[in-house]
C-alpha cells in the first residue's frame, strides 16, 4: 500500500492516482492499463529521456502498455511514499518518492518527484506526468 499523507480527502484525480499507485505496487499491469482513457499520455519523466528519446510521451494504450512492460514490469518492486497531495479542477499533483527495487540484486533507486494525474469526465486518467531528473536519482 502506498504511503500517503494523513489527510488524503477524496477527489476524482486523487482517487485515480491512488488506484494507479496500488496497481503498480501490486504488479497489476492490466488493472493499471484499465485506468487510462483512450488517447491518454504518460510522460515519465517529462521530456527527453532514455525511456522517451523523442520526449513526446507515451500516447495511447499500446504505447502506455509498452512503457509498463519496459520500465515498470522488470523490477522486483515499486513503492510510493507520497508526502503531499494537491488537487484542483480535474487534476492532482502528488509530491513524494518512488522507490524501485531493481531486478537481479541491482539495488534500490529512489526517485523524488512531483507526479500529476489529469482525469476525464469519467474519472479515467487522461494524462500522467512525472517531474523528476535522472541526475537527481538516489541509490541505496
Amino acid at each position: 500500500m502506498p504511503t500517503l499523507p494523513e489527510h488524503f480527502p477524496p477527489h476524482p484525480a486523487r482517487d485515480a492516482s491512488l488506484q494507479s499507485m496500488l496497481a503498480v505496487e501490486a504488479g497489476d499491469r492490466d488493472g493499471w492499463l484499465a485506468l487510462f482513457a483512450d488517447g491518454a499520455v504518460v510522460e515519465d519523466p517529462i521530456g527527453v529521456s532514455p525511456m522517451d528519446p523523442e520526449g513526446h510521451g507515451h500516447r495511447g494504450r499500446d504505447a502506455i502498455a509498452a512503457f509498463y512492460d519496459a520500465v515498470v514490469a522488470p523490477n522486483e518492486s515499486v513503492t510510493f511514499a507520497i508526502e503531499r497531495s494537491h488537487a484542483a479542477g480535474d487534476e492532482v499533483a502528488n509530491v513524494g518518492t518512488i522507490s524501485t527495487t531493481l531486478p537481479d540484486g541491482g539495488g534500490v533507486v529512489h526517485t523524488d518527484l512531483v507526479i500529476t494525474y489529469r482525469v476525464d469526465a469519467d474519472g479515467r486518467v487522461a494524462a500522467l506526468r512525472a517531474y523528476w531528473a535522472l541526475d537527481e536519482l538516489r541509490f541505496g
